[in-house]
């Protein structure tokens, strides 16, 4: 690295030149700078200067520090992967995260039952009958005082949550394994996942106070159909998780329920009253489709308050076009009865092939809920091999490591929402057969 490629005086200016350099491709990702005082003297400035300048490049995510190591430039944040199968492939996808078509309502029904007035600048951003609904639906789970906020769907409202509170570099305790969404928005702004191991009934309380005490500023947590396991909170394992965080009173707890639609285990919530920053949140996504995007989020007033902040500058309200639809669907008897019976429908599939997998000496990760089954593999297995030996025959798995984040044990995330009895039987015994000879 040439001398010349770092210049300036002060901590913007030394700031300025090294972001050029980075962004051009002159300093590459995992490049170290020059230690504090080695540029202060090359530049004649104080140690401090160029200290300060450092600290801004690691706060706009430019740059990281190792420690004793020194500083380097930071890779660029790419996504991981996402749900969902490329549209046109000949396998049945049973990777995808997808609810069964069959099982959507027609929004368009319910937008021509409601009607629809153009909607301004200026006017309210929550459609009043929406929100009236959308409480009835969240206020027994929440505390008194609650606010209530509207977002483009839940990892939206993760994404607006966190960058309420934190800054590049803080740590998130998240669930281990991980939801594809969650680890993609921890990727993109910079946070670290702080890996909370877990078991059928959810995190574990002592791997969850290791996290905070490790110094994590923020939780992230599925009390229910936890993706991908399908795991589910218990009374006990929530109090007991309540238990840990009454010791952390400033940490930011988010409960993203997003299966809260169509679940069939009861929710438990692990925000103690001594929590100050907290917050609840309910897509409709799994349970009127993903194009749907909207989320409701309870929380307390202050972080109610910086959302508010957040959701201003830019798109400040979801469309009054989709809140219409919304409106038309929560609110009517048909299409609630029919969500009801979608919920259970998903159950009997998840059921069936849990069953179909137990008859072939496979077992499944339990009591589940959502639409996946969470099938872990023998120590000695190789995951990837198992799932191309399955995709030669037709199916099209998910492999456990796409979600892993310390964890490293093999197993197959299984999308069981479309899968009917028969062909489960069929998958489980193709599935014992690729096991067999790998």
């Amino acid at each position: 690295m040439g001398q010349t490629e770092i210049t300036g005086t002060t901590a913007a200016d030394i700031f300025d030149s090294i972001r050029r350099e980075a962004h051009a491709g002159r300093l590459a990702p995992g490049q170290s700078l020059p230690p504090v005082r080695e540029l202060a003297e090359r530049l004649g400035v104080n140690r401090n200067t160029v200290a300060a300048a450092y600290r801004r490049l690691v706060a706009a995510h430019i740059a990281q520090t190792l420690g004793r190591n020194g500083t380097v430039i930071r890779s660029s944040a790419t996504a991981i992967e996402q749900e969902g199968l490329a549209p046109g492939s000949p396998l049945v996808d049973l990777a995808g995260g997808n609810p069964d078509p069959a099982w959507l309502p027609d929004p368009l029904q319910a937008l021509a039952a409601q009607g629809y007035q153009p909607t301004l600048y200026g006017e309210p951003v929550f459609d009043a009958e929406l929100e009236r609904l959308a409480r009835q639906w969240l206020e027994p789970d929440c505390r008194p005082g609650y606010r209530l906020t509207l977002t483009h769907g839940a990892v939206d409202a993760i994404e607006r949550l966190l960058a309420a509170y934190l800054v590049p570099g803080d740590k998130v305790a998240v669930e281990d394994p991980c939801f594809l969404g969650s680890l993609n928005i921890l990727r993109c702004t910079g946070l670290q996942a702080a890996p909370v191991a877990m078991d059928a009934r959810g995190m574990l309380p002592d791997a969850l106070e290791a996290a905070l005490a490790a110094g994590a500023h923020a939780v992230l947590c599925t009390p229910r159909a936890q993706n991908p396991t399908g795991c589910s909170l218990t009374e006990k394992r929530a109090r007991e998780l309540r238990r840990v965080l009454v010791r952390y009173p400033d940490v930011l707890v988010i409960e993203d329920d997003h299966f809260a639609l169509l679940a069939q285990s009861p929710y438990w919530s692990i925000v103690p009253p001594t929590t100050a920053r907290w917050a609840l949140v309910r897509s409709v996504s799994k349970g009127f489709g993903p194009d749907l995007r909207a989320a409701f989020l309870a929380s307390d007033d202050g972080t109610a308050q910086r959302l508010a902040m957040r959701l201003a500058p830019g798109t400040s309200w979801v469309s009054h076009l989709l809140q219409a639809a919304l409106r038309g669907l929560l609110g009517s008897k048909r299409a609630m009865a029919r969500i009801g019976t979608a919920g259970k429908t998903y159950a009997q599939r998840r059921d069936a092939l849990i069953a179909a997998l137990r008859a072939e000496g496979l077992t499944a990760l339990q009591p589940c809920d959502g639409f996946n089954v969470w099938v872990p593999l023998p120590a000695n297995a190789d995951a990837a091999r198992v799932a191309q030996a399955l995709a030669r025959l037709g199916w099209n798995v998910r492999t456990g490591d796409a979600f892993a984040i310390a964890s490293a044990v093999p197993a197959l995330r299984i999308t069981a929402s479309a899968l009917e009895a028969a062909r489960a039987a069929d998958f489980a015994r193709q599935l014992s057969a690729c096991l067999q000879s790998a």
